[in-house]
């Protein structure tokens, strides 16, 4: 991928509390070097190990140009491929998911083994070695369940991050969760303003009428006011009340990133939902309710939030220069039965709402940011984690893209 020519001119444009640079929304070269120097060389979080559960078992997570496969192997183990057949370069597996014996490329055929090795390349001659030719792998990740991949040989340093994590979060028992609904909701607009979008709640109030009710993160200052009795309940039902955050340098690198901070609701809520009631059984080893929700991130494009009942978790998938889907995932104990210990459309509710909001002030934002009169403004200071981005954004496209997986 070419370095677009002026892309450290452009950088040195931006200054530190101010919005991105116009050029980063609505350039296409920008956007092509940010797949190939950013998303290439990031972890994503794919799915969780509750998809995959027989060996045969496969997904694809597809962004940008790019396409992974995970599959679970005959011995299972799990595996990430770039789903690109070493022949002439076709998908390898079309569908989202699914079980196969093999890996069979539609095209002409090529015969993959579930652990990326290519077993048969019909009809290539005495003299080819299909043991050069095997698909590309990826790295691959899991932290209590939840599947991470990327792309690059060198990827951000994240297992000590996941290593102080382990313990924040084992109480939620995360490797004993299902996906209950999954729903995409396009918006047409540059992917990093989807994700600046997440990382601040400056906008909650005014625009999140239905989560604003629920949740004091729209209110610091009302919000730390709750933080000590929310502290001694969580210390109750067997959470940590510890806050954990790293990034940068701290973090052992660019894309790196942990966090991970408990906040309280507002009384008479247990939960994120309409009434404040329950909405599923208890997560892992959780006692009770303690009207809190958990900010979790795992490198700078994985975020989830986490109530007592159910984890809600989010991605902001680039699919053009000005296309982008929030994908918002729905995971319930791996033992609730659907209609009997939860609703769909109540566990559902408050982030469906929620994301229709979002697309709507995140096309606004780009249509904005697309006039010829755009200049970038200040940053607020709730607006702390849209910088934390940015650094991390500008340090890994400011140098060369690492190697790939493949080289």
């Amino acid at each position: 991928m070419t370095r677009p020519s002026d892309l450290d001119t452009l950088i040195a444009r931006h200054q530190d509390g101010l919005a991105l640079p116009r050029g980063f929304y609505t350039r296409q070269d920008i956007y092509d070097y940010d797949i190939a120097a950013y998303w290439n060389q990031s972890w994503i979080w794919v799915g969780h190990e509750s998809q995959l559960p027989n060996p045969g078992d496969y997904i694809t997570f597809d962004y940008g140009q790019e396409s992974i496969i995970v599959v679970r192997d005959k011995e299972g183990a799990l595996h990430a491929h770039l789903n690109v057949c070493r022949h002439r370069g076709s998908r390898v597996c079309t569908e989202s998911a699914g079980n196969a014996r093999v890996l069979v490329c539609p095209y002409h055929a090529w015969t993959f083994e579930l652990s990326g090795q290519l077993r048969s390349g019909r009809a290539m001659g005495p003299d080819f070695d299909p043991g050069k030719w095997g698909l590309f792998p990826a790295q691959l990740r899991v932290f209590q369940g939840l599947i991470f991949v990327c792309a690059s040989a060198d990827a951000p340093p994240i297992d000590a991050g996941l290593a102080d994590l382990a313990p924040l979060t084992a109480p939620f028992g995360l490797d004993r969760l299902k996906i209950a609904h999954s729903a995409s909701y396009p918006v047409p607009a540059n992917w990093k303003l989807a994700v600046e979008n997440y990382m601040e709640c400056y906008h909650c109030a005014p625009s999140h009428k239905e989560y604003a009710r629920s949740h004091t993160l729209k209110a610091p200052h009302e919000m730390e006011g709750l933080m000590e009795p929310l502290q001694a309940r969580s210390a109750a039902i067997g959470l940590p009340t510890d806050i954990y955050h790293t990034s940068g340098a701290a973090a052992g690198g660019a894309g790196a990133d942990t966090y991970y901070r408990r906040y309280p609701l507002y009384d008479g809520f247990e939960t994120g939902s309409r009434d404040g009631t329950a909405l599923a059984p208890l997560l892992g080893d959780l006692t009770g309710f303690d009207g809190g929700a958990t900010d979790l991130q795992i490198g700078p494009l994985n975020n989830f939030l986490i109530y007592a009942d159910h984890v809600v978790g989010y991605r902001f998938v680039p699919r053009g220069l000005q296309e982008t889907d929030i994908q918002i995932v729905w995971l319930v104990h791996e033992e609730a039965e659907e209609g009997r210990d939860y609703d769909v459309d109540a566990l559902t509710w408050l982030w469906h709402v929620t994301s229709l909001d979002d697309e709507r002030i995140i096309r606004h934002n780009q249509e904005g940011v697309n006039s010829q009169f755009f200049q970038p403004g200040p940053l607020n200071p709730m607006e702390w984690g849209i910088q934390s981005f940015y650094e991390g954004y500008l340090g890994l496209i400011a140098k060369p893209p690492a190697r790939h997986a493949a080289e």
